[in-house]
């Protein structure tokens, strides 16, 4: 009977270690659930692809049926066809620039309960280090989930942080309405005027030793006509 205690207190020691662990496991899951963007080399005033993964995260079992996402007064976006979906682009005719972008799920279709989808975007990036998306997620029940906070620099990630894309490429350089960088004119630009003069003196020299050789000529013809 003594020997039976010691089992029963291992037993119960470790079944509270596993329902702590589980309970661990759950907590740690809608911190990490969350709209999130990115982009493959991703560059400051770069054209980019970006794409949001966006989780249904309802207890509800309501379904995901909008996502709203403002955009940094971009110059230039274009959406991807999406099945299901239809997307909005709302543009600022002043400025001409694209403000934000809004899809909307086709009735009865969106994002189920613990499934996530891919909306993706192509946009010409600010000059910058950094960008953030606030988006706003929209459920069938009237659920509305805004992901606005931002992390604060070495802080804790808030409950809904907006997402951020951080740029891994290198400066695009400027170019010009064809699409060609302006650097790479810049040298042959200037090649071709110094080696314009060069180019020339060879043609200036011959047709400067011709004029010589005919002056030459014309003398000598009138010298022999006196004479004779």
């Amino acid at each position: 009977m003594r020997a039976a205690a010691p089992k029963r207190a291992l037993i119960t020691i470790a079944a509270t270690g596993a329902a702590m662990s589980i309970g661990l496991l759950s907590g740690a899951g809608p911190a990490t659930a969350h709209v999130h963007v990115d982009a493959a080399d991703a560059a400051p005033g770069a054209t980019a692809v970006l794409t949001f993964r966006v989780p249904n995260e309802s207890d509800k079992g309501a379904l995901t049926t909008g996502l709203s996402v403002v955009l940094p007064d971009v110059a230039s976006a274009s959406t991807e066809q999406m099945p299901g979906w239809a997307a909005r682009l709302d543009r600022a005719a002043a400025a001409g620039t694209v403000s934000s972008v809004t899809w909307t799920a086709a009735p009865g279709t969106g994002i189920p309960p613990d499934q996530f989808a891919l909306f993706r975007i192509s946009v010409k990036l600010p000059d910058s280090q950094t960008v953030s998306f606030p988006a706003t997620q929209t459920y069938s029940d009237a659920t509305v989930v805004k992901w606005d906070q931002p992390t604060p620099p070495g802080g804790a990630e808030p409950e809904h942080p907006a997402p951020v894309l951080s740029m891994t490429g290198a400066k695009a350089e400027p170019s010009d309405d064809h699409g060609m960088s302006m650097a790479a004119q810049t040298p042959a630009t200037t090649t071709a005027a110094d080696n314009g003069p060069t180019a020339d003196n060879p043609a200036r020299w011959l047709a400067g030793g011709a004029l010589a050789v005919a002056a030459v000529a014309v003398v000598a013809t009138m010298l022999v006509r006196r004479r004779s």
